[in-house]
């Protein structure tokens, strides 16, 4: 009997925390598309812009990076509302905000514009396109420092 109740509590405590487990996995997917993107893409753009301009048939970051950082910080709101008031979660859903706030504050006013300009330009100067490649593998470890701050908030959540 004991069992079964502690089974029923299990189980209701992953339903009441499917959307943190959700936001935790968009958090990996985002810092999976940062890896990928910072070994596989950056290292070649810069000398063949072409992969980076959806109009000369490369890939479209947008495409990917707008619908994952939308449903994230949708997600990620929504699990801070629902665990405000357990403070061991909460703080964990605090600071994967802010470091994912800091993230998109630096890239919406750096990164991006120039990501744009990248993507439009007809002719790219290499070596500020090689600047801003190495400077974007510094949000690498921003994006971690958020997906281990969900991941101690589910810790948090599943008390042992």
């Amino acid at each position: 009997m004991i069992e079964l109740i502690r089974k029923e509590l299990s189980v209701s405590a992953f339903i009441r925390n499917g959307p943190l487990l959700a936001v935790a996995i968009l958090s990996s997917a985002i810092l999976g598309g940062g890896v990928y993107e910072c070994l596989v893409i950056d290292p070649f753009w810069p000398k063949r812009p072409d992969l980076i301009q959806p109009v000369q048939g490369g890939i479209s970051r947008g495409r990917f990076w707008l619908p994952f950082h939308i449903t994230f910080e949708i997600v990620l709101i929504f699990c801070l509302i629902q665990a405000w008031n357990s403070p061991s979660v909460r703080v964990w859903l605090l600071f994967a905000l802010a470091t994912h706030a800091a993230a998109r504050i630096w890239s919406g006013f750096d990164f991006i514009p120039k990501a744009l300009a990248f993507e439009r330009a007809t002719a790219v100067d290499q070596a500020s396109a090689k600047r801003w490649t190495q400077r974007s593998r510094f949000r690498l470890p921003i994006a971690l420092l958020t997906s281990i701050f969900l991941l101690r908030a589910l810790e948090a959540a599943f008390p042992r």
